[in-house]
């Protein structure tokens, strides 16, 4: 593990709220119980690397090196410059209008000139994916202010659902397709309610559950709660995990990261 992580790890776990929130074509058959996701002493060739980084922002490493942050905005950033980041419209704390220059890629979740922003795009070894979806904007709809995107690395499947409104049509579920990890807003309140949160994360059906954008440990537990003990909960200390298709879990469940 990179020394920036173990520092990055530990950062974020002191500041936490427990401390003082086409488809994808990974569709494998499970037949055995999978062992459940291990924290790696160096990187594991062919493993994505995923650190949650606070709030809506993850840092996703594919095999060969490519570095995607999500949510990109002003307030949290990567310890290095991304290739990608994708952004969504909500608030200034899910995008920037001045990304850094040296940023490769950039892919923001809505259309500038009011249009639907889609993307089937590939770099490196990621193949990126974007879905529409509306937000709410001062009481009014606001069609396509959102885009859940896809990233397929790997054989692995993650989906950052960004800051979703509105529960999934038959639709969007048939274009998401299989969902190996599925990072879901839990804050009850600015996305979307915790009942309709939980009717979306079982209409998915993803392998594992990370929570984000929760603002604090009372409205993760509440969240949690909500779920009614149907998925089994794993805590870390340290904000990094490695993902691959071997170490997915079976049963599907919860993975709670440090941060918020």
């Amino acid at each position: 593990m990179r020394w920036w992580r173990v520092v990055l790890s530990l950062v974020l776990a002191l500041t936490s709220p427990a401390a003082w929130g086409a488809a994808c074509e990974s569709k494998i058959a499970v037949t055995k119980p999978r062992p459940p996701i291990q924290l790696a002493a160096a990187p594991v060739e062919g493993s994505v690397g995923l650190t949650f980084l606070g709030h809506a922002s993850f840092l996703i490493e594919s095999p060969r090196g490519v570095r995607i942050v999500t949510d990109y905005n002003d307030y949290i950033r990567a310890p290095m410059t991304p290739d990608v980041i994708t952004m969504n419209l909500a608030h200034s704390t899910h995008h920037s209008a001045r990304p850094d220059p040296a940023i490769k890629l950039v892919l923001r979740g809505w259309d500038e000139g009011g249009g639907v922003a889609q993307y089937d795009t590939a770099f490196g070894d990621v193949r990126i994916r974007s879905i529409p979806t509306n937000i709410r904007d001062f009481g009014a709809t606001r069609r396509a202010g959102n885009s859940i995107f896809v990233f397929e690395i790997e054989g692995v499947c993650i989906v950052h659902l960004g800051h979703l409104h509105h529960t999934l049509t038959p639709q969007h579920l048939s274009e998401l397709g299989k969902v190996d990890v599925l990072l879901a807003p839990v804050d009850g309140t600015y996305t979307m309610g915790h009942e309709e949160m939980v009717e979306t994360v079982n209409d998915i059906r993803p392998s594992l559950l990370i929570p984000m954008h929760y603002f604090g440990s009372y409205v993760l537990e509440a969240f949690l709660a909500r779920l009614g003990g149907t998925w089994p909960v794993r805590r870390l200390q340290v904000s990094f995990v490695e993902l691959s298709r071997a170490t997915l879990p079976d049963p599907a469940e919860v993975l709670v990261l440090p941060g918020q």
